[in-house]
């Protein structure tokens, strides 16, 4: 019969903001709503800006920001991330496509909306697989470089509107600061004075009254100013007028040659929106303390993107400044992105005209202060002061991200995560141990703590590790620079043997015998030792091989010693060998 509580887990399962829901209360639906004003207001022109570099129409990215957003909210995990349109996303959607159509026609958007409906269900099938649990192996400092690279781009890209100056778009990283550098000498006094007061304004609001939405009152501020001064007769750019409309409903007209044509390029554009989407919410959790389930992730951003196809939005992903922006600005649970998402839907019906006042240096010196919280410091100094082999795959990561394109340097700090991991698992560690002769049980403890005698004619050891693959020839390379012909495992610390493991187990078994010796266990688990019984290499390995406990072991490997050598030897560490008479030199 199911209970109640596995009841209500298996809701949760299907619908994730069955957790939170419970939560809500006034302070945090005040605090949610205030964000996602803030995160509906940022996005007004980075949306235009992503949708014109995916090659279409600017609305497109607006569409894009509404319908996904409320989607991956309801059905990820993370409490913080918003999804919606990306550089990353946009640069993928306009390189596959160009080629295939004209950009911005009608057939260009429905193979935009195809490629989205692809990788959506990509997303999902992965997903739904649980195979979200990949991402864990994307290591800590990866995302923090990542992050740090991330910030950085952003500030790049914001200088100009912070300078007032003319830069071409889609330059790189150096060639972009090289004209920077060149323009600097033309800035806008009228256009950096509106950005460095609207960086002032949320930085004074965020310490004398962190209570407030300091980022949204400092774009007020910003708007107010720029009526003043005047935006025309000064060159200040503003967002501009929008389409006054929701997003149409649209289907995706999904033929077999379509989808033979899209579906490689959907595959990468799918991949890719994963690793963002979850690179991000990881990053975030990292400050907000939450646990991320990965597989809800990509479940979550691939529903998002399936029913977003329908609403006329193009693939969209986890945004790097929305997010930052979101959680900035006090967000708590996904209620922010709904709200955001709800304010630039009445924003875009009710009140666009007025959004053709928002200047956009305002909304760049907002850019600047979510890069720099974005960065963590704190981390990257400590990561520097505790391990070289980190502080090297950081700095790749980092330099990547500014000098590659965006889903190559993911897709770098992916692949160095998977390397690290390899590397460390590849090699287990193998501890040997000794009875200590200051103890009354004499338990056997690490040699090299206080330097104890061994055996001459047993090894024992302890391997903390997994036997699998990838491990065999650096373990088998350990077990033949062992030259005492018994060796005792102590198996407490293998938790995963697969075949390969097994067949280097029964090699050394055979190899040991034909020494003299043999090859002994002690405190297997069950589990790994079910691989020997599976593919019956057990009957290689005898049952007087196997022991419960290490005296045991100890005890069955003393009976097989040569007496002889143990006559004339003087370590003596075990007690079994007080039966047998020493003979002193």
């Amino acid at each position: 019969m199911e209970t109640p509580s596995s009841s209500r887990f298996s809701w949760s399962q299907l619908f994730p903001f069955l957790l939170w829901l419970p939560t809500l209360n006034r302070r945090i639906i005040q605090g949610d709503f205030l964000a996602g004003i803030t995160g509906a207001v940022i996005v007004l022109p980075q949306g235009v800006a992503y949708a014109i570099i995916a090659g279409l129409p600017p609305e497109y990215g607006l569409y894009a920001a509404i319908v996904p957003a409320i989607i991956a909210a309801l059905f990820g995990s993370s409490y913080h991330l918003i999804s919606g349109p990306t550089v990353a996303m946009s640069i993928v959607v306009f390189s596959t496509l160009h080629p295939l159509a004209e950009t911005g026609s009608p057939h260009y958007i429905q193979l935009a909306l195809i490629m989205t409906l692809l990788a959506g269900a990509f997303q999902l099938g992965l997903g739904l697989a649980r195979l979200g649990t990949l991402v864990n192996f994307v290591s800590h400092s990866v995302v923090i470089a990542f992050t740090a690279g991330a910030a950085v781009i952003i500030v790049t890209s914001q200088i100009k509107h912070i300078l007032g100056v003319t830069i071409p778009s889609g330059e790189s990283f150096l060639h972009t600061w090289y004209d920077l550098i060149i323009e600097s000498s033309y800035t806008n006094f009228w256009v950096f004075t509106i950005a460095i007061v609207t960086l002032i304004s949320a930085l004074l609001f965020k310490h004398y009254f962190p209570k407030l939405p300091n980022m949204l009152l400092a774009m007020i501020i910003g708007s107010v100013l720029t009526l003043i001064i005047g935006a025309e007769e000064h060159h200040i750019r503003l967002v501009g007028s929008l389409p006054a409309h929701l997003p149409p409903i649209s289907i995706p007209d999904l033929s077999i040659a379509t989808f033979r044509e899209l579906a490689p390029s959907a595959l990468a554009l799918a991949l890719l929106g994963l690793v963002e989407a979850v690179s991000i919410a990881r990053a975030v959790a990292t400050r907000s303390h939450q646990n991320i389930d990965g597989n809800q992730e990509f479940i979550g951003q691939g529903l998002s993107n399936i029913v977003g196809s329908f609403f006329s939005c193009y693939a969209s992903s986890g945004s790097f400044t929305r997010t930052g922006v979101n959680y900035e600005a006090g967000a708590k649970t996904p209620l922010a992105a709904i709200f955001a998402a709800i304010s630039l839907t009445l924003i875009v019906l009710l009140i666009a005209p007025l959004t053709a006042y928002v200047p956009i240096p305002s909304m760049a010196g907002i850019l600047l202060l979510v890069s720099y919280n974005l960065i963590d410091f704190h981390h990257i100094k400590s990561i520097i002061k505790t391990s070289r082999s980190e502080t090297a795959i950081l700095l790749v990561t980092f330099l990547s991200t500014l000098f590659m394109e965006l889903e190559f340097a993911i897709y770098i700090g992916v692949l160095l995560s998977l390397i690290i991991y390899l590397n460390r698992t590849s090699k287990p560690r193998l501890i040997s141990l000794a009875p200590d002769s200051d103890d009354n049980k004499r338990r056997l403890i690490n040699v090299l703590k206080k330097n104890l005698p061994e055996c001459p004619q047993v090894k024992i050891i302890r391997l903390d590790g997994s036997l699998f693959f990838g491990a065999v020839s650096y373990t088998t390379k350990k077990f033949q620079s062992i030259t005492e012909p018994h060796l005792i495992i102590v198996c407490s610390g293998i938790n995963f043997i697969d075949i390969a493991g097994a067949e280097m187990v029964v090699h050394e078994t055979k190899r040991r015998r034909n020494m003299g010796g043999g090859l002994y266990f002690t405190s297997i688990k069950n589990k790994a030792w079910e691989i020997f019984q599976r593919g019956e290499y057990d009957e290689i390995i005898r049952d007087d091989n196997i022991f419960e406990t290490k005296a045991e072991a100890i005890q069955g490997v003393f009976n097989q010693l040569d007496k002889e050598i143990c006559k004339h030897c003087s370590v003596r560490i075990f007690h079994e060998c007080q039966s047998i008479k020493q003979i002193i030199p």
